[in-house]
């Protein structure tokens, strides 16, 4: 080596080094800048007791999860209940949110990470409707790629405070129950029906179909069914027990009570079932609203004393429901596919 390549290389190491003992230093000074904040509180003043409602404000939704006396309601689900366990379980984490990093922020990265107008504006507020903190939740965070990231979980979340939109802060929770979607925060049990003892299935076009026992354990009869029919038994088994099984995808606006139409509950898809019980349920079945439907329904009869359910029924009998296809295709079966077919017979 000559000494002037040893020359031009000894330049080289003082520029790098330079360099990064320059980044270190900034790096350095922008860590201690943000020290004060690291694993500090976000909503540092909220008190759990204090919280009377949360209001979740979209783009094109909002949402009020209210206390009334004992329950949690849905304001804007004519006061359907909230399942209180998500209300709890928000609460907590709301109060256990720490800054895992902070950074500060120009307007365009604000949009970029939906910290304004596109962003869920979280509100929660006291028993006379006072402030008592606000938070804006943007993007997930992910350490990784992914290739859906709506539906993959996230490894955190970008937010922002109101009063302070020049610094955008980091949490390690992807806080996926910050959301205006009344499914998200609803009690999804519904009504079951139980030991059934008659099933009949009317649809709007006249085609249908009526199943009945004599007793819990006894063999299941296709009432009218004509020579050569011979009912599947393990198909009404099943059209009769996922009545037992359904739960709720969402509850609807309380305007799809006055619009048949639109849910298409004027010309619906009807169920009767009796049970051994005494108990009557009429169900209407509607149109589809992406993978569910539109369901209405009525019981009558008296319910036993300890029945756990009466209280359920009678409150879910005045909204419109929404429950998953897939909970309902084995009772909305038509008539041929009911009966055994011909080669499974010789079987």
């Amino acid at each position: 080596m000559n000494a002037r390549v040893a020359l031009i290389l000894v330049v080289l190491l003082a520029v790098l080094g330079g360099a990064a003992l320059v980044f270190y230093y900034q790096d350095r000074g922008r860590q201690a800048g943000n020290v004060g904040t690291l694993g500090q509180p976000v909503l540092k003043d909220l008190q759990a007791a204090e919280i009377a409602s949360i209001r979740m404000v979209e783009p094109e939704a909002a949402l009020t999860v209210q206390r009334k006396g004992e329950r949690w309601v849905i304001a804007e689900r004519a006061d359907f209940p909230a399942d209180a366990g998500k209300v709890r379980g928000f609460v907590l984490l709301a109060l256990s949110l720490k800054v895992g990093q902070s950074e500060p922020i120009g307007e365009k990265d604000r949009a970029r990470l939906n910290l304004g107008a596109s962003g869920t504006q979280v509100e929660f507020a006291g028993a006379e409707g006072k402030t008592l903190a606000k938070l804006i939740v943007g993007k997930k965070y992910f350490k990784r790629e992914v290739d859906n990231p709506d539906k993959a979980r996230a490894d955190g979340r970008f937010v922002a405070l109101p009063g302070e939109l020049n610094t955008v802060y980091l949490v390690s929770d992807p806080l996926a129950q910050a959301s205006a979607r009344s499914a998200a925060w609803i009690d999804r049990s519904s009504f079951q029906v139980e030991k059934v003892k008659t099933l009949e299935l009317r649809y709007p076009d006249g085609g249908g179909w009526r199943i009945e026992r004599d007793g819990d354990n006894a063999e299941w009869r296709l009432a009218g069914a004509r020579a050569g029919e011979k009912l599947d038994v393990s198909k009404a088994n099943a059209a009769s027990y996922s009545l037992s099984l359904l739960e709720l995808a969402d509850v609807a606006p309380p305007q799809a009570k006055q619009n048949d139409a639109m849910t298409g509950l004027d010309k619906p898809v009807g169920i009767e079932a009796t049970t051994l019980d005494g108990l009557v349920y009429s169900i209407k079945v509607g149109k589809l609203e992406g993978d569910n439907h539109y369901v209405s329904f009525a019981s009558s009869g008296k319910p036993r004393k300890d029945d756990p359910q009466a209280e359920r029924r009678k409150l879910l009998s005045g909204y419109v429901l929404l429950v998953p296809k897939s909970k309902l295709d084995d009772t909305l079966q038509r008539r041929a596919d009911l009966l055994e077919k011909a080669d499974e017979g010789k079987k």
